[in-house]
């Protein structure tokens, strides 16, 4: 029931973003606001060429930076939350570092990485990185230790308390923690993406279509990336549903 209100709630703010789109550019009455009746076929078009090849690029960049993030913070955050000594020697820096708008350090990553692909997609999985860390981090600390006993008393070693513990713990934490970023990460996405490259949607939003004037293409572009991102944040949550299904059954 949860899944179908989902989609019914996202249907009818689709069609209410639409409906306001189409207000605002009668209000308005100018060329910096085009319709959507004719930015509509022009994405529609445009993701079967150029466009799409665009949000390719852009959707490749993403899906790397989230496997990056992935691999590298959960493990850590289950360390620190499972290792209240080590949580205490690294928590001060974690907590300083956290809040610090990571696109601060592009022209940092720039001039140490070089301006390539894996130069933008490290940007994005620093930022992906600290959102699962903390979140993962938290929730294995809050596991009951009562809990951890019990399973240890039945000969449980570290594999199994990986298993029918921490990762079933941390997987939820996982998911809801890169559904919350996501909007960061294509935000971020599209300000590394404005130069110094040739394919993207920031690159197509700003250099090929704003700066030459061409404002209906540029609503595709942001169309573009608006769809990246619900894209993904749908993704995650059906995985999301479909783990919490899984664990209720078992």
């Amino acid at each position: 029931m949860k899944k179908k209100a989902t989609y019914f709630s996202t249907l009818v703010g689709v069609i209410m973003f639409f409906g306001l789109w189409q207000l605002m550019a009668l209000i308005v009455h100018r060329p910096i606001l085009p319709s959507p009746v004719i930015v509509v076929p022009l994405f529609l078009a445009g993701m079967t060429g150029d466009l799409g090849l665009h949000f390719l690029a852009s959707a490749g960049r993403v899906l790397a930076a989230v496997v990056l993030a992935t691999l590298f913070a959960a493990p850590l955050g289950l360390a620190l939350g499972q290792m209240p000594k080590l949580d205490r020697i690294f928590g001060p820096l974690i907590a300083i570092i956290y809040p610090i708008p990571k696109i601060i350090f592009l022209p940092v990553i720039y001039v140490l990485m070089g301006i390539s692909d894996f130069s933008k997609i490290t940007l994005i999985a620093i930022i992906i990185f600290f959102q699962i860390l903390v979140v993962v981090r938290d929730e294995a600390s809050s596991l009951k230790k009562e809990l951890i006993l019990s399973v240890k008393s039945l000969g449980a070693g570290r594999r199994a308390l990986f298993k029918y513990v921490y990762l079933p713990a941390s997987i939820p934490a996982v998911l809801t923690a890169l559904r919350i970023s996501v909007g960061t990460a294509v935000a971020v996405l599209f300000i590394a993406e404005q130069s110094l490259t040739s394919y993207g949607l920031g690159y197509y939003i700003v250099v090929e279509t704003y700066q030459v004037l061409l404002y209906p293409e540029m609503y595709t572009g942001i169309m573009g990336m608006g769809l990246l991102g619900v894209l993904l944040y749908f993704a995650i949550y059906s995985i999301e549903l479909k783990v919490s299904k899984h664990m209720f059954v078992e």
